[in-house]
């Protein structure tokens, strides 16, 4: 396992490759015998998903003696992650720890459990996830060239902005809020009276501090490691999002493999989660920590229901076939 530093990978170039079918990669399909698995991520490299996955490495290392390893491409040296789901689709990169908001107009049943306030708790996540409801949704990626391995967590998402604190929807009213490049992202801050603004993650920061954007929402270790608590100082805890983050492998390459280095990669990638939970937990006591000692704003007793209520026309729009009608009663029916 190798975590690869910035080493002015050209995406220009990448693309190329990419363009190309392949012909100047150097993933598993082209060498059997020895196995380098490219895997991006747009988190740091102290980050727990860029860890779990180097995990990951180490264990498939071990067990092969160091036939299988994995390369991990941390801090978006590969590009944000619409560009490295692309890659990935077309096999120009090996696996990739992307959230599930980018995926949600490629795949329909991914939008599922990135639907607001869709989980009550961080444990009613984990069952829904881990269990039959989390398989079918990655099923449901293979038809569009991604085969899912593990999901990790990505903490509850929440609202921090540069004006003032947010205690109901009527605080929202006008403020301009980045939201990943999701149509639901959008529709859900839209709905909320706020003015989404689609951006890419890198750039968020620069428009805080220049007065681009009002406000962002996210969870704790990105709040904090992003630097934005810097400069958006008021952060509520309305925990309209426990969606989890997934790390994809191609299924190009997948195909490629053969069924024993199929089994030995998935059986890594699920003695991985537990990994990612430990360190993610200890990550965001970690990261509150250092924004409390900055002295910002924390919005703790939050009346989440009128929140809820104003999200009816999401649903509605989001939730448009029995099939993702069902998987939407399921988890609310999980006790």
């Amino acid at each position: 396992m190798a975590i690869l530093k910035k080493q002015g990978l050209d995406r220009a170039a990448l693309a190329a490759v990419a363009a190309l079918g392949l012909a100047a990669a150097s993933g598993p399909a082209l060498a059997q015998d020895q196995i380098t698995l490219r895997s991006a991520d747009t988190h740091a490299e102290d980050y727990p998903t860029v860890q779990a996955v180097a995990y990951m490495g180490e264990l498939l290392d071990g067990w092969t003696n160091g036939r299988i390893t994995i390369e991990v491409y941390p801090g978006r040296q590969l590009g944000e992650e619409r560009d490295t789901i692309e890659q990935t689709i077309i096999g120009a990169l090996d696996m990739n720890r992307v959230n599930l908001a980018p995926l949600n107009n490629i795949v329909p049943e991914t939008a599922i459990p990135s639907l607001p306030y869709i989980f009550r708790s961080v444990d009613h996540m984990h069952r829904a996830m881990d269990g039959e409801i989390g398989q079918q949704i990655m099923a449901a990626l293979e038809p569009h060239g991604l085969v899912g391995l593990a999901y990790y967590d990505s903490g509850a998402r929440s609202f921090y902005n540069t004006v003032r604190p947010i205690n109901s929807p009527a605080d929202m009213e006008g403020l301009r809020i980045r939201v990943q490049n999701s149509d639901l992202f959008v529709s859900m801050v839209e709905a909320l009276g706020a003015n989404a603004t689609p951006m890419e993650f890198g750039q968020v920061y620069d428009a805080l501090r220049t007065g681009v954007i009002d406000g962002a929402e996210n969870n704790w270790p990105s709040y904090e490691s992003t630097r934005h608590f810097e400069v958006a100082p008021h952060y509520t805890l309305d925990q309209h999002s426990l969606s989890p983050e997934i790390l994809v492998m191609s299924k190009i390459v997948w195909d490629g493999l053969s069924a024993e280095d199929q089994e030995l990669v998935a059986k890594a990638a699920a003695l991985s989660v537990p990994r990612m939970r430990d360190l993610w937990n200890e990550r965001v006591a970690a990261s509150r920590e250092v924004v409390e000692a900055n002295g910002n704003e924390v919005v703790e007793e939050v009346d989440k229901q009128p929140f809820i209520d104003a999200m009816g026309p999401v649903y509605e729009q989001f939730v448009t076939t029995p099939e993702l009608q069902d998987l939407v009663d399921r988890i609310q029916a999980m006790p």
